[in-house]
């Protein structure tokens, strides 16, 4: 099993063409700010609720694109919806970026890269 790994802007292309972002982090950093449309269902290691949790936002035929904060909780999470069958990308580098050993940027994510964002009204 090899999860394709798309940019951020990638991720904001194929959600132009109609994919689906799904993002994975917990409500309250979902709220803080995460991509236009995007669906949070935050992730879970038991992955048949994570599955069904999935497919009650998305849909069983959704071609998704997973994200959490920095890229690395969204490989784990779309290795599950893979196994599952779904048509899936990973957004590396997250919302925020991803991040070295000693916490340095290694690559800016979706929010860095000045992709629309979208905030909830607490």
């Amino acid at each position: 099993m090899s999860i394709v790994r798309v940019s951020p802007q990638e991720a904001a292309d194929r959600l132009a063409a109609g994919w689906t972002y799904v993002d994975v982090r917990p409500e309250d950093e979902f709220a803080d700010g995460h991509a236009p449309a995007a669906l949070n269902v935050p992730y879970s290691r038991d992955e048949l609720r994570f599955v069904a949790d999935v497919r009650a936002a998305a849909g069983e035929r959704a071609r998704i694109i997973v994200g959490c904060k920095s890229g690395i909780v969204s490989i784990h999470a779309a290795e599950m919806l893979e196994r599952a069958g779904f048509d899936v990308v990973e957004q590396r580098a997250g919302f925020d970026g991803a991040r070295g050993a000693f916490g340095e940027l290694k690559e800016p994510g979706w929010a860095r890269l000045g992709l629309p964002v979208v905030r909830e009204d607490t």
